[in-house]
């Protein structure tokens, strides 16, 4: 099963190189016979020449040999760059395959692999069947050119000694298939290993705070070293077998040159066969010996690099639950607006959905707010919106046209999204807030920070909007995170906005001031907030009151108070009845 994952894999990546795969076995069948020749002329200088001390012999065979090895090196090298080149090129082509496979997938399919796996299926298992590819042009190649001619060649100089060949090569070949075999489960677990070991690390790092706010390091260390000695036990146990390849490969070998010199000793003495044509059988032996080796070498190498073949070939067979529109359209109509009518969300084999029958309007002027306790479904809610994930059943409609028919950049342009989680990316303010709009003026920047009540903190960095971000954002507080973010929805222009929770990490004051200077900015877009803090909410044109994946009350602050009992305990939770009223 996995050999021909791995077959499907190599036959549909290297079939655009399949010239350099040419030149790569054309120069490696010139480079085994020219070193297959040397052995033959070698004996022949022994017999013909030293022999008879005919050093003009000598001295003609020796420079054919000069020439044969020089024709061997210029083939080998050939050989070498043309299967680099194959498998570097091969292991690129996988990377971006899979990197874009990856950023095709919707939320479920993300969270159904996990980051850190797949972070380790596009690094270290592309590396390992990149690896098998370099090691296939280079050795493999040869291997079985050497065995079938070194054979054919050995037999010419002296087929009395034939049956050391069939005992030796199956010798070597079974000792180092047993091995293989049980190095396969090995292998497998390795790779489970590494994907443990990154994902505790990544755990770890993004979680530093927390682990040091509990004072856990102890506890993280331990759990880091536990996941890091299971890899080293199996990669010993794998490694215990290895060093078992090498002992028997030397123990056939040199037996195998033993009984050459032994048994060939007593035929010289007969005169069945002479010197030159004992050394040469010796050295094809020899040369047979090592390609089995090679080959069962990279027989044990396949079952890994399989292993990492299923791994790449799951992500780039699993297709994301967001098909793209085969006709999209290219342009929603105005004015905009959001329609969820009976939407419903179910992750794949749940009994229970998330989201049942969600029917609302928001139009454009409007501020709707979702607001629910935790897990009522606020966050994936509003994620059908932008087709982070698709619904599996009713619609979801942007100006009137179900997201699944409109074409990714048409419903992109009029989205923007500020994620529940504010995320940075590397590099610098401005970049960051150009990220929505790469043509976006240092004025349009400036005003997006100034509403998003982010100037004074951008202007006090030193550098201002060339001020450098870390990676996520790391290098700025988590409520200047959402400011920022804020900030890139606001440089991006969108006919409708839609902020996750985007306010939970400011002031009561901030935010107030916040949402103050947002109204004149999207008078005419629609807003859609999802919020926990009945403060963001209070103001909204109409709340959307979810419980348990299911709309139990819409209208407006007031109005809810009076028909809506969950409204009313969440209310009730967070502000004291003289505010609530």
């Amino acid at each position: 099963m996995g050999e021909s994952v791995l077959i499907r894999l190599l036959r549909g990546h290297l079939r655009p190189y399949r010239r350099e795969l040419t030149a790569v076995l054309v120069l490696q069948l010139i480079g085994t016979i020219a070193s297959l020749y040397l052995p033959s002329l070698n004996a022949d200088i022994i017999d013909f020449g030293i022999a008879k001390g005919d050093n003009g012999y000598i001295m003609t065979t020796g420079g054919w040999m000069l020439l044969v090895s020089l024709v061997q090196i210029a083939c080998s090298v050939g050989a070498v760059y043309f299967g680099a080149r194959t498998a570097m090129s091969f292991g690129r082509d996988v990377r971006s395959e899979v990197f874009h496979r990856v950023g095709s997938f919707s939320a479920r399919e993300v969270a159904q692999f996990g980051p850190s796996s797949l972070i380790t299926r596009n690094t270290n298992d592309v590396q390992q069947v990149q690896v098998l590819v370099v090691m296939v042009c280079t050795l493999l190649v040869s291997a079985p050119i050497t065995c079938v001619a070194g054979i054919v060649m050995a037999l010419q100089e002296d087929a009395g000694l034939s049956w050391l060949l069939l005992v030796c090569v199956p010798a070597l070949a079974v000792s180092l298939i047993l091995i293989g075999r049980r190095m396969v489960p090995q292998f497998r677990l390795m790779q489970e290993g590494v994907d443990a070991v990154n994902r505790v690390l990544r755990e770890q790092l993004a979680g530093i705070r927390v682990v040091r706010a509990f004072v856990r390091e102890r506890h993280e260390t331990q759990r880091f070293a536990k996941a890091n000695a299971d890899l080293s036990r199996t990669a010993l146990r794998a490694g215990a077998l290895m060093a078992l390849v090498f002992p028997i490969v030397m123990l056939v070998l040199n037996g195998s040159g033993a009984a050459v010199l032994w048994f060939g000793a007593a035929r010289i003495d007969t005169g069945e066969i002479q010197i030159g044509a004992l050394t040469a059988f010796l050295s094809y032996l020899m040369q047979i010996l090592m390609s089995v080796m090679m080959a069962t070498f990279m027989a044990m190498m396949i079952p890994r690099a399989a292993v990492c073949a299923e791994r790449i070939m799951e992500v780039l067979g699993t297709d994301s639950s967001v098909v793209p529109a085969t006709d999209p359209v290219t342009a929603l109509p105005g004015p905009a607006s959001v329609e969820f009518r009976s939407a419903e969300f179910r992750y794949p084999g749940a009994t229970d959905p998330v989201l049942r029958d969600i029917s609302f309007r928001a139009e454009a002027g409007q501020t709707t707010a979702i607001i629910g306790s935790t897990g009522a479904g606020k966050t994936t809610l509003l994620s059908l919106v932008p087709r982070l994930i698709d619904v599996t059943g009713g619609e979801v409609l942007v100006s009137g046209v179900d997201v699944r028919a409109a074409g990714a950049e048409a419903l992109g342009g009029v989205i923007g999204l500020v994620p529940q989680r504010a995320y940075l990316f590397s590099g610098t303010v401005a970049s960051n807030l150009r990220y929505g709009n790469p043509e976006a003026t240092d004025e349009e920047l400036w005003e997006a920070l100034e509403v998003a009540q982010a100037r004074g903190f951008v202007e006090a960095m030193e550098g201002g909007l060339e001020a450098p971000i870390a990676q996520g954002g790391t290098n700025v507080s988590g409520g200047q995170r959402q400011r920022l973010s804020i900030a890139r929805a606001l440089v991006r222009k969108p006919a409708v906005y839609l902020f996750d929770d985007a306010f939970s990490a400011l002031d009561l004051a901030t935010d107030a001031r916040l949402r103050a200077a947002l109204r004149p900015r999207t008078r005419e877009a629609v807003v859609i907030v999802v919020a926990q803090r009945v403060s963001t909410v209070v103001d909204a044109d109409r709340i959307v009151v979810l419980e348990n994946g299911a709309v139990v009350g819409v209208g407006a602050h007031a109005d809810l108070l009076e028909t809506c009992p969950t409204y009313v305990e969440i209310v009730e939770s967070q502000l004291t009845p003289e505010a609530a009223a």
